[in-house]
């Protein structure tokens, strides 16, 4: 089983974007020294806490400072874009990074509605909902090139699509736990394209490693706090831990219980390694993406470190 990183580029009370895109460098060196096989970048637009809004303006930079990690997009959020642009894109990173790209592609806005028509040109009407032709005419441009790519999902929808076309497909758990039957369903329709003859699943899995059970937990306090202040129209940057437990504890509920109807796993390496296992054999998945926000930058290398260690990567 594969293991790699997916990166939001989480803002930190105190700091600010550059800071943050700056940690996604250094984050992106470790994980390459350490062994994990690809490093992607999120899409977020208009976020208080989240960096990154241009993965491909990032993949860049994450490549040359890195030597043997891929690097890629998780993912460009297709229905805002030309094809053709993001194919030109992708095909000049790819002819920097020649064997190193991947370009994973999304349908989900990665922001509000408001902002979702802010991104469109014509904003006389709302954009046609066609992400099948847009992936079709994609798929032309990128015929015969090293560019990979991937179709990212939380729905039936995605899974049809990513079997019909023979992509790769990588289900974000992080967001929707409770993706398996999805997964089951693009292994059983699979049809083999010309760039892959079997099915590949990746899953995306949030989690935190540290020291102790009792340690991650703590650390995780800062995202609990931020995830549900989002669910509540209230987006905060990421508040340090003794801020979070004190917010949390008015919740009147166990922290590990919260956000409600999300997967959090947090624990020791050896928990991690356990819990993480299990949602990857539930997925049948070729590939683990771990993805994470921490108020401490260090904190969060430490996990990865860890991780990396457990997992006996490299």
């Amino acid at each position: 089983m594969r293991l790699s990183v997916l990166d939001q580029s989480p803002i930190a009370e105190g700091s600010n974007i550059g800071e943050a895109l700056r940690n996604t460098i250094e984050l992106a060196q470790l994980a390459d020294r350490l062994g994990f096989y690809r490093y992607w970048l999120a899409e977020h637009h208009r976020a208080v806490s989240l960096a990154c809004a241009s993965p491909e303006v990032m993949i860049g930079p994450v490549a040359q400072a890195t030597k043997r990690i891929r690097a890629g997009s998780g993912g460009v959020m297709l229905p805002h874009y030309s094809a053709l642009k993001v194919a030109e894109n992708f095909l000049m990173l790819d002819g920097m990074f020649p064997g190193r790209i991947d370009l994973g592609l999304g349908r989900a806005p990665g922001t509000s509605g408001k902002v979702a028509l802010l991104l469109q040109r014509d904003r006389r009407q709302r954009p046609p909902d066609d992400f099948p032709d847009q992936l079709e005419e994609l798929g032309n441009y990128l015929k015969n090139t090293g560019v990979e790519s991937y179709l990212l999902g939380s729905s039936q929808d995605s899974s049809i699509w990513a079997a019909e076309r023979g992509l790769p497909y990588v289900f974000a758990d992080f967001i929707y736990p409770g993706g398996e039957p999805f997964a089951a369903f693009y292994r059983e329709r699979f049809a083999p394209s010309a760039r892959r003859g079997k099915p590949y699943v990746g899953v995306c899995v949030w989690s935190i490693c540290a020291e102790t059970d009792a340690e991650a937990l703590r650390l995780s306090l800062s995202a609990r706090m931020m995830l549900l202040c989002l669910f509540r129209g209230q987006p905060i940057v990421v508040p340090p831990v003794e801020k979070a437990e004190e917010f949390l504890r008015r919740e009147g509920e166990p922290f590990e219980m919260l956000p409600p109807g999300r997967r959090l796993i947090a624990g020791s390496p050896e928990r991690v390694r356990r819990e993480i296992e299990i949602v990857a054999a539930n997925y049948s998945a070729d590939e683990v993406f771990v993805v994470n926000i921490l108020y401490d930058h260090a904190a969060r290398m430490r996990s990865y470190e860890l991780l990396a260690r457990v997992f006996e990567l490299g």
